[in-house]
């Protein structure tokens, strides 16, 4: 996110296409690892409310360019108390994709530095949330058994699994959904970024993370979910693995760019294919990997 920020400063100093080119990239690369975190949307993340701020969709344009019109002064401050659909990854997606540098004028950089920077602050507030202050929630997670929030380590394997859950369903049933079933673009998630189906298969790599314990961007290599299942389903544990690889695989079948392919009758196949896949995921983990955690 400081990167972001940083590439958004320099584009409104300097506002060249290159620039603009190196601000767009700073958006997807901060979008890695965010999406990838959604396996993990519990604790702070929920609870205080990090995760419309920086990541609500579908934004509307509409609402969008009234901002710009307004006589409101743009500033974080003011950013920050504005609706979810105003702010975060999509505000600044639609200011840096929607538009040519040329038609970049002053006001819509005054928004897209102040959003930036919001995303800064916020994503800076849940780390914090996780790794400082007087209860760090990952203290929390790591002495499960020993707290009111965890009571069991059972309990917070459950919540892992549950966030795993949450996300593989989303993206089935919301995320692709949605704007499939309804053939709406503007229900499209990174719509103007054409960063859709990176999206997706992030999400889902988030699911594997968490599965196994590594962190592949980071280059960690940690103890996962599926060890404790081979301990009883060898079988099981590398299914689970395969399936989640299965709907990342799938995912990135769909043909390019997702807001296309939803209008496109040749893609229907590619598209179900990764929901049934996600959906496939999701009931072993549910049905089959759940109950050998719980036992």
């Amino acid at each position: 996110s400081t990167t972001l920020r940083e590439a958004c400063e320099t584009l409104e100093a300097d506002p060249t296409e290159e620039n603009l080119e190196a601000a767009r990239d700073a958006w997807f690369a901060a979008r890695i690892p965010w999406e990838q975190s959604e396996a993990w949307l519990f604790g702070p993340v929920d609870f205080k409310g990090h995760d419309p701020a920086l990541d609500s969709w579908p934004v509307n344009r509409t609402d969008l360019d009234a901002v710009l019109a307004s006589n409101d002064v743009l500033t974080p401050e003011f950013v920050r108390n504005l609706d979810p659909t105003l702010k975060g990854f999509h505000t600044a997606e639609y200011l840096l994709f929607a538009f040519d540098v040329e038609d970049l004028d002053a006001r819509k950089f005054e928004y897209l530095v102040s959003v930036v920077k919001d995303i800064e602050i916020t994503a800076e507030e849940l780390h914090n949330d996780w790794t400082g202050g007087d209860e760090p929630f990952g203290e929390i997670m790591k002495t499960a058994g020993s707290n009111s929030v965890f009571p069991s380590q059972v309990s917070a394997l459950e919540q892992i699994i549950e966030g795993m859950s949450i996300i593989l369903d989303e993206v089935a049933n919301g995320k692709i959904a949605e704007p499939f079933d309804n053939q709406d673009v503007e229900a499209v998630e990174s719509q103007f970024s054409f960063n859709s189906r990176q999206d997706f298969a992030n999400d889902i790599r988030g699911v594997l993370n968490s599965y196994t314990g590594d962190q592949p961007g980071l280059g960690l290599v940690g103890t996962g979910l599926n060890e404790l299942v081979a301990e009883t389903d060898p079988e099981l544990a590398q299914r689970m693995e395969d399936e989640i690889n299965g709907a990342i695989a799938a995912i990135l079948a769909i043909p390019q760019p997702f807001r296309d392919a939803i209008l496109d009758p040749d893609a229907a196949d590619e598209i179900v294919a990764a929901q049934e896949a996600c959906r496939l995921a999701f009931d072993t983990l549910n049905e089959e990997v759940l109950p050998v955690i719980q036992q």
